[in-house]
């Protein structure tokens, strides 16, 4: 019986955070489905980590550079030999980027930045947010194999503990149309909001470019990402990749930390499934305290760099 098949992005010989996250529900439709989990990724030195978060077999692709068109045949290939029910990506830029175009080549239907999944009655039910997070539509995927990406941080990466994946080679076809001439990386040492359990995020209440560091320090002293609104990024004071909302990323850390932000619904539905929220303005009436779980009314200018001395502080003592 086919199982669930899904795509691990590698990083430094590691299976990054989302497709770790990918594997774990992945296991676990592949339980109520009566099938194996399969994994697919660039790398078969990965096999024993794919193993651990219970695939039984790793298709090791040979994908040097990420190229939409490569990947997309190497899955085909993948899901032509295992023919599996499900077909998950973790819902990074790469996940998001591949799954309509693999959707399209099997004919199947996607669902995206889903933060809930099940088996029922031989069909993949998901849940996903709608309308900028203001309600949830649960659906079911039909047409075989039902795909979805998986919201970040939505479903916890747990170990099965099971031995190394066997693995098997796919050999993706490489006549590309695009190719890639560079990748830009961020600074050295900083974290990127998709994957930060914390994440400090500036607004237009910062007033000038050179005030992010208030929110650069508070983010290196406490052990965060830098986020920002669309307002900052338009006005070019930092770069997109901060960008948090519906026009940037949507993230869900454990904390999330708004200061200056008002809260227009595109920033909320980018960051209101975070766990907690802590919102730092000087407006009582902004939208952003409707979610926020602590609300401080007051100057970001004064409540910044006090807390961040109390946060440098704390770590001292420990």
């Amino acid at each position: 019986m086919a199982g669930v098949l899904v795509f691990c992005e590698v990083k430094d010989g590691k299976i990054k955070k989302a497709s770790r996250e990918a594997l774990s529900i992945g296991r676990k439709l592949a339980e109520s489905a009566g099938g194996d989990l399969v994994a697919i990724a660039n790398d078969k030195s990965v096999a024993e980590e794919a193993g651990r978060y219970g695939a039984k077999k790793l298709f090791a692709a040979g994908v040097t550079q990420y190229s939409t068109e490569a990947w997309t045949s190497a899955i085909k290939q993948a899901c032509d030999e295992v023919k599996p029910v499900v077909l998950l990506f973790g819902g990074t830029s790469n996940g998001r980027d591949l799954a309509p175009r693999v959707a399209a080549r099997l004919d199947a239907g996607v669902a995206s930045d889903v933060d809930q999944l099940s088996w029922n009655d031989g069909k993949l039910r998901a849940r996903r947010p709608v309308y900028s997070g203001k309600a949830f539509a649960t659906v079911d995927v039909t047409g075989t194999p039902a795909i979805a990406t998986t919201r970040p941080n939505a479903f916890p990466a747990e170990e099965a503990g099971g031995a190394a994946a066997e693995v098997a080679d796919v050999n993706a076809s490489m006549d590309s149309k695009a190719k890639l001439l560079e990748t830009k990386a961020p600074e050295a040492g900083e974290l990127t909001i998709a994957e930060a359990d914390i994440i400090v995020s500036g607004g237009r209440g910062l007033k000038e470019a050179q005030n992010f560091s208030l929110i650069k320090d508070l983010a290196h002293a406490i052990g965060g990402a830098v986020g920002a609104s669309r307002a900052t990024v338009d006005a070019g004071w930092i770069d997109h990749q901060h960008q948090v909302g519906q026009t940037g990323r949507v993230v869900s850390p454990n904390l999330y930390i708004a200061a200056g932000i008002s809260g227009a619904i595109q920033h909320l539905a980018g960051m209101s499934s975070s766990k907690h929220i802590i919102a730092i303005n000087k407006d009582p009436e902004a939208p952003i305290f409707r979610v926020a779980d602590l609300g401080v009314v007051g100057d970001l200018f004064t409540v910044l760099p006090a807390l961040t001395e109390e946060v440098k502080k704390a770590k001292a003592h420990h």
